[in-house]
């Protein structure tokens, strides 16, 4: 009796689901191109999901091109708060962090978590255990950005409905507000399937607001019998609707493409949320969609030498 092909080791990543400018994009491609190269290294030295999934992160985190890490949007009252999760399809453990505020990478944080007895820790508790695990906080100050400054600034503006001055816009209409929130999928040589997020969330929020990302089930999912999936867009949509565990659902009847589309069809059908989901599904096959006008996603498995950077636009 034949035996099955080894899994296929295979990562793919997202920047974000928004109207990326055209003035942006091509940053956005980049950044998500050096992740897959990060992540790809892991796997290519027979390292885990787990770790290829964090080390792609770290990359988009570091980047001030995204609404992660350096480069988050800001609250209502000008701070960072931060969320992110990574998902070990092995034995559906998880571990996220939520609303931290000074912590350079926090999808580091969420690992630490994910190897304690917790699941999700958020706001200053999060940032003391991250402290007990040997991760250096940051001055909350570097992580904002003058791109964020000036949006909150209109969104505050828009809000008191004065004239905005137009060295403070950002030149998006409300219903295309950026949504950067970073994430990837990852399956390694053992079959282990992993997946992560990172974001800074919405601008303006309220503090104290948690979005999907850090939530299982909602923001990412993965399980090693079907496969893995990240999210990112309207957080609210997509808490409601739980799309990282409905998009992994259709992996038992569909392939990965059909798998994301079915489920961010049906988000948009009942509750016209907006965003989009990457899918792996257990044999390292890709899957991603989205209902928004543009989506940063790229993809490497060993039958390709250079990552496929996906330029989708569904203007």
């Amino acid at each position: 009796m034949d035996r099955p092909p080894p899994p296929r080791s295979a990562i793919v990543v997202h920047g974000g689901a928004w109207a990326i400018p055209d003035d942006e994009w091509r940053a956005h491609r980049d950044g998500v191109e050096r992740a897959i190269r990060a992540g790809w290294a892991v796997l290519q030295e027979n390292g885990s999901a787990l770790d290829a999934v964090e080390a792609a992160i770290v990359v988009l985190e570091d980047d001030p091109t995204y609404d992660a890490g350096i480069g988050s949007v800001l609250t209502r009252d000008g701070h960072v708060e931060m969320d992110a999760a990574i998902v070990d399809g092995r034995g559906l453990d998880a571990g996220a962090v939520a609303c931290v505020r000074d912590l350079k990478n926090p999808i580091l944080a969420a690992r630490q978590v994910l190897q304690s007895d917790h699941v999700l820790l958020s706001g200053e508790g999060a940032s003391a255990f991250a402290r007990s695990r040997g991760i250096v906080a940051c001055e909350p100050a570097s992580l904002i950005v003058p791109r964020e400054r000036a949006r909150l600034a209109r969104l505050l503006a828009e809000e008191l409905g004065r004239e905005v001055d137009p060295r403070e816009a950002f030149g998006q209409p409300a219903a295309e507000r950026p949504n950067g929130t970073v994430g990837a999928v990852a399956i390694d040589r053992g079959g282990n399937i992993a997946a992560g997020g990172s974001t800074g969330g919405t601008p303006g929020k309220l503090s104290g607001r948690i979005g999907d990302t850090p939530i299982p089930g909602a923001g990412l999912y993965a399980d090693n019998r079907l496969g893995g999936a990240a999210c990112t867009g309207w957080g609210e949509g997509i808490l409601r609707i739980g799309l990282a565990r409905n998009a992994v659902s259709h992996l038992r009847d569909s392939a990965g493409q059909d798998a994301a589309w079915l489920a961010v069809r049906e988000m948009d059908d009942r509750i016209q949320g907006k965003g989009g989901v990457i899918v792996l599904s257990r044999d390292g096959s890709l899957g991603f969609a989205f209902n928004t006008p543009r989506m940063a996603v790229g993809y490497m498995d060993g039958e390709i030498a250079d990552p496929w950077i996906i330029g989708n636009d569904n203007r």
